[in-house]
């Protein structure tokens, strides 16, 4: 089922609902309402007053008695490409995960595998209450897009671009420093601005290891001259940040050689940064990176990042979910919840007192919406409930088992919500999930297909998988 090819201007209120808005004020109206016209909103408050302004003129009027709005959820950290791997790297280390594994598989992909791949990942993202997400890198970006604009939410699409290294499958390693940037630049005209606005493209590097000094360099011009961003996987291992002092000569890692070069900046997104001290630390926040933390992979392959330190040093820090090999869960529900208990964690262990107030549930909240938005360089348009941003928000139902009782809504939606929590979601004015039924796919048409074209990827990648369970027949 296809998205309108034009937005229509119908004036829709909905309330009774407790609207978090996520604000400058960080306003929550505890029986609020809002009026959207198309795909912007138009007003926001208490509930009687949106009725008395609104509801004589409205196409719609919905009321949300019992519910949640919360903004739209953006997850800074996907690889969409790699949804239909999920369970294919479990239990292995980074390299062989990436080598082994992953890469086998992504080099095997076709064009149609990668549409499949981003059209079920993107099922998973949108009932866990994502609008917008920020692609780390894959080979089909113009699949991905179709995907996108078939889904109805909106992405920051990036190439996945390497230029060097060793172990590259044979069709990627004739890439030159040329062509990464040739190719960036041939999809950022045809796709930036796509789907309505909805897509925008960002230049990718994929990790420094894979990246010579004129790629890192030139990147850098190229986002700049086309007003973009970068999006670059940053200090994962411990072997990489000795792999930069080898090779680069710089007594730390990879933040500091991006420093010296002069690539740390305001559009640069980072994934990950677990292995980064405090001088780094420093770096990201007087040049304005934005990092994007992935909790489960973080803790399932790469170590602790230091949030709270990035948090205290004024480092704009999202919320990311990694792709499915990595973190077999792509639900930003999961990710706030583990945000929050395992910073709390960490600081205890590394400052040898326990802190429950570390990364209270406000902040991750945060880092799920506004933090996101400002991290894809969007926050003027998305990532909080206000008039005149773009109309995309979440309807939460909490009377379930495991929202009630509701004494505290900030804390209760970073705590006990569930993905099944999730009823619908609105994203640039239309309905693309509501009472939990997709309507912009087929979903189980996609299910179905998805499974089929997997097991074909897998064989035809002569991935071998380890056997968990001798069965007998």
């Amino acid at each position: 089922m296809a998205l309108p090819t034009e937005k229509i201007d119908r004036l829709t209120v909905l309330h009774g609902a407790i609207v978090v808005t996520m604000d400058g004020d960080r306003n929550v109206y505890a029986c609020g309402g809002l009026a959207m016209r198309g795909d912007r909103i138009i007003a926001v408050g208490e509930d009687q007053a949106i009725l008395a302004d609104f509801a004589s003129g409205a196409d719609d009027i919905v009321d949300l008695s019992g519910r949640l709005i919360i903004p739209g959820l953006i997850n800074t950290h996907v690889h969409t490409s790699q949804q239909l791997g999920r369970g294919i790297a479990d239990d292995v280390d980074l390299l062989t995960w990436l080598h082994k594994r992953i890469w086998p598989y992504e080099s095997s992909m076709t064009d149609s595998d990668s549409f499949l791949s981003t059209l079920l990942c993107g099922i998973e993202l949108i009932r866990s209450g994502v609008t917008c997400f920020a692609e780390a890198g894959g080979q089909h970006v113009p699949a991905m897009a179709r995907a996108v604009e078939l889904l109805g939410i909106r992405a920051c699409l990036t190439r996945s671009t390497m230029d060097s290294g060793e172990g590259l499958p044979s069709s990627w390693a004739t890439e030159t420093t040329d062509s990464c940037l040739t190719a960036q630049e041939e999809l950022y005209k045809s796709l930036n601005g796509s789907a309505g606005g909805r897509i925008r493209v960002w230049f990718g590097l994929r990790q420094i290891m894979n990246a010579t000094d004129a790629l890192l360099l030139r990147t850098k011009e190229a986002a700049d001259k086309y007003n973009t961003g970068i999006h670059m996987h940053v200090s994962e291992i411990p072997y990489e940040n000795e792999y930069v002092i080898k090779t680069r000569g710089v007594e730390n890692g990879t933040v500091t050689h991006l420093d010296r070069i002069g690539v740390l900046g305001e559009n640069l997104l980072a994934a990950h940064s677990v292995w980064i001290n405090e001088g780094e630390v420093k770096m990201m926040a007087k040049s304005g990176v934005k990092v994007s933390h992935c909790p489960a992979s973080a803790m399932r392959m790469l170590g602790f990042c230091p949030v709270q330190e990035m948090l205290e040093q004024g480092v704009c820090v999202s919320i990311g979910t990694d792709g499915a090999p990595s973190n077999n869960r792509m639900s930003m529900v999961d990710e706030m919840y583990l945000a929050s208990l395992i910073n709390k964690g960490k600081l205890a262990h590394t400052r040898g007192t326990t802190d429950p107030t570390a990364l209270p549930a406000e902040t991750v909240l945060e880092m799920a919406t506004i933090n996101g938005a400002k991290s894809v360089l969007w926050d003027n348009e998305i990532g909080s409930i206000e008039v005149h941003k773009k109309a995309d928000f979440v309807v939460i139902n909490p009377q379930t088992w495991s929202m009630v009782p509701l004494h505290d809504p900030i804390s209760s939606l970073v705590y006990s919500m569930r993905s099944e929590n999730i009823e619908s979601v609105i994203c640039d004015g239309v309905w693309i999930m509501r009472d939990r039924k997709i309507l912009t796919i087929e979903e189980a048409t996609i299910l179905k297909t998805a499974a089929q074209a997997a097991q074909e990827l897998i064989h035809r990648a002569g991935i071998q998988l380890p056997e968990r369970m001798k069965v007998t027949k």
